[in-house]
């Protein structure tokens, strides 16, 4: 079986993520679309506790068939590195082929990543096309932090379009600030 590895820290997840999800399966690169929610980010960015992510990023990957969400990250606890993700997954799932799914922009900063070479060896990056705004992309031009913006500036009703309406659902009081509590 074909997975992608789509990792990210969802905080929140948003359609961009979704509809990322779906572009992939469309393609027909993959077979199966694996969410991987990060437990504590690699470069120190302050995330909602994982549980909240873990449930929101449940949520709206739910509408999409041949996609599912996995703890692995929470189980191997520690600071968050791809590579031992992948490694996990690969133990775990030795009959799987692994891509990695990446965007262009994070393409472009692999020279940061811990042990990016064998990242590439363990699953050959899927990049994503992004828009930088001046390029056409499939996927909306979307991100956590604009929606984490938009909940500081006007509150739930402010994301209403941004998040599928299972995570726009379970935004309550102590969802909201949770998230906001991180940056």
């Amino acid at each position: 079986m074909r997975v992608a590895v789509f990792g990210g820290s969802f905080n929140p997840p948003h359609l961009g993520h979704v509809l990322a999800g779906t572009w992939l399966l469309a393609t027909g690169e993959v077979d199966h679309v694996l969410v991987v929610p990060a437990y504590r980010h690699a470069f120190g960015k302050n995330l909602a506790p994982f549980p909240l992510r873990m449930r929101l990023a449940e949520a709206a990957f739910a509408c999409v068939a041949h996609a599912s969400v996995d703890p692995i990250e929470y189980e191997l606890s520690g600071e968050s590195r791809t590579l031992h993700t992948l490694e996990a997954l690969a133990r775990l799932h030795p009959t799987w082929e692994l891509r990695l799914v990446i965007g262009t922009d994070v393409l472009a900063e692999a020279d940061k990543w811990y042990r990016f070479d064998r990242v590439r060896e363990l699953a050959r990056p899927l990049v994503l096309p992004r828009s930088d705004g001046s390029t056409p992309s499939p996927l909306p031009v979307l991100s956590s932090t604009q929606v984490r913006s938009a909940l500081r500036a006007g509150g739930r009703e402010a994301v209403r379009e941004l998040v599928p309406r299972a995570v726009y659902d379970l935004l309550d009081a102590e969802a909201l600030g949770a998230l906001l509590g991180g940056s």
